[in-house]
């Protein structure tokens, strides 16, 4: 469906709530200002937000008398965008509570895009991500790839987590072990694990050390039980799966960033049922299947749509068995994906 027009009217409004907006941004932006040279806050210190509500955040001392102490903090409104995993300097108010005043550079950084394309980051500073999938609700590989790909494309390690291992039966295990079995041959860490039978836990706990990770997955794949028996009196809300959909229902809403005991932290990120990656352009999409790369602009055309072209050095490696037709139809999907949603734009 095309772009709506909007109306003048619809404009002027538009127009008239963003200027509120930016009139109570300057208006805290003064206020946190006054604070400061009156002496009402603290010197600078560093911090990493462990929690994002809206237009406050939680910010954990990072050092001082008050290192590990989480303080709920304003922000100044010209930082952008703060998520979990930020590392910022901040500083503390009287009242125990404190204002972010600068956002350190991040080296990572998980986006995902809205309805309109527009890329909002979700966590930052992550070293890999855990795209979980369980034998209920249904695991289609198009839906692993899209992760897939946005952890490439956002040079984050991906690792796919196959959970509830005690519920494969037959049919679930002959579908999901073939598509494992690929994404192993192509180089990508797998793990079987159970919060039930406690199987694969200490492998899983082994890949979380010492790093910053993200769980990713469809609702009702068991990521909040995962957090729940790696991280003892987290107790986050467990959602029961629909049994007509066989669909979990969302039950985390709001990222939190976790400490392992030994070191390492879990952002635990709001569910997703579906990765959207309209933002993403061509070029970065067929990058980020890593086993095409090698074939990459060696096609007779340069405009190669990879689809029947004579010369596409993809076709060839298909047919050479070098490329998985799985995949390179995952491709085409996701390619078409993001081609449809240009044409409605």
């Amino acid at each position: 469906m095309a772009k709506r027009q909007l109306t003048r009217r619809q404009k002027w409004q538009i127009e008239k709530v963003q200027a509120e907006r930016r009139a109570r941004a300057q208006k805290k932006d003064k206020a946190i200002d006054s604070a400061i040279d009156h002496g009402d806050l603290g010197p600078e210190q560093q911090g990493l937000i462990v929690a994002h509500y809206g237009s406050q955040i939680d910010v954990e001392a990072n050092q001082g008398e008050h290192q590990g102490q989480v303080f709920r903090c304003k922000l100044r409104s010209n930082l952008g965008n703060l998520v979990t995993g930020d590392r910022v300097s901040w500083r503390q108010a009287a009242d125990q509570s404190g204002v972010v005043v600068a956002r350190d550079p991040r080296h990572s950084e998980l986006s995902r895009p809205n309805k309109y394309g527009e890329l909002k980051p979700v966590a930052a500073n992550i070293d890999q991500i855990v795209v979980t999938i369980a034998p209920k609700p249904h695991t289609y590989a198009n839906l692993i790839d899209r992760y897939l790909v946005a952890a490439e494309a956002s040079d984050i390690e991906p690792i796919i987590l196959l959970n509830k291992t005690d519920i494969l039966d037959a049919d679930s295990k002959a579908h999901l072990e073939p598509m494992l079995e690929r994404y192993e041959a192509l180089g990508y860490r797998v793990i079987r694990a159970s919060t039930k039978s406690q199987d694969g836990l200490a492998a899983l706990l082994a890949i979380l050390d010492q790093r910053v990770s993200v769980f990713v997955g469809q609702s009702g794949v068991g990521k909040s039980s995962l957090v729940n028996v790696l991280l003892p009196g987290t107790d986050l809300k467990v959602s029961a799966l629909s049994e007509y959909h066989e669909q979990g229902i969302h039950t985390t809403t709001t990222a939190k960033l976790l400490h392992f005991p030994k070191g390492g932290d879990l952002i635990d990120s709001p569910g997703i049922r579906e990765f959207g990656l309209w933002h993403m352009d061509s070029t970065t999409l067929i990058d980020s299947f890593r086993e095409f790369r090698p074939f990459l602009g060696y096609c007779k055309f340069s405009n190669c749509s990879h689809q029947h072209e004579p010369g596409c050095a993809l076709l060839k490696a298909l047919a050479d068995g070098a490329i998985d037709p799985v995949r390179l139809a995952s491709y085409r999907q996701i390619k078409d994906s993001l081609d449809e949603f240009v044409t409605h734009q």
